[in-house]
């Protein structure tokens, strides 16, 4: 199973960052992956039950367990997970993974690590490279959020208005009757563009581990 890492330099407080990934109401804010996540009342370790909206009115759900551990020696934070969906319209069976809260000057290293075993393996050859990106996405939604002050609801509202920008600009050329030459190389800047300052872009995260220690995987997921 091929693993999907992503990594964001978050220049906000260690517990802030905690805060904002950890309750489960904030982590929907800010992670487009998830539409609602319920703690399971009286379960050690936590489990938890899920649901994510894949088109308006169709709803996939899943389940989870996770175990956090806070103030290690080093002075970072680990939070494991197992993860999977009995719903076989998912393309996710079951998974496991772990966000590692890494402090670094004027900030902290956030950063993931996951994978999981593909319903549909054809399928999957499309998903796992977008559901890579929505993670990146949303790492750079909470940056947002925590260094900025720009709520997740706007930031989305951001990255809607750019792209509806840039498609009525390629559209523009085209409906003017511009050469296809023109018309491609309005869409080639209209793709490239760098976003907006306070819009989410998934560029800005790292998709690969800069070290071995952000790539091993901890071994509290052991006691799950």
């Amino acid at each position: 199973m091929r693993s999907i890492y992503v990594e964001a330099v978050i220049a906000a407080p260690l517990d802030d960052v905690w805060a904002a990934t950890q309750d489960p109401v904030r982590h929907c804010r800010w992670d487009v992956r998830f539409g609602r996540i319920d703690p399971v009342p009286g379960t050690a370790p936590a489990e938890f039950r899920y649901v994510t909206a894949v088109l308006p009115g169709v709803e996939i759900g899943g389940y989870g367990v996770h175990a956090g551990q806070r103030d290690r020696p080093d002075g970072t934070r680990t939070s494991a997970l197992r993860f999977g969906s009995a719903d076989r319209r998912s393309p996710i069976g079951d998974g496991r993974g772990y966000w590692r809260y890494i402090p670094v000057a004027g900030g902290v290293r956030f950063l993931t690590g996951y994978t999981y075993t593909a319903r549909w393996p054809l399928i999957d050859l499309v998903f796992r490279p977008v559901f890579g990106w929505a993670t990146a996405w949303s790492f750079d939604r909470l940056r947002l959020w925590l260094e900025r002050g720009v709520p997740p609801e706007r930031a989305l509202r951001n990255a809607w208005l750019q792209v509806i920008a840039r498609v009525a600009g390629v559209a523009g050329a085209a409906a003017a009757g511009a050469h296809p030459v023109l018309v491609a190389l309005t869409a080639l800047t209209a793709l490239l563009l760098p976003p907006g300052r306070h819009t989410p872009a998934a560029r800005r995260c790292l998709r690969r581990p800069s070290d071995r220690r952000a790539a091993t995987a901890p071994t509290l997921l052991e006691t799950l």
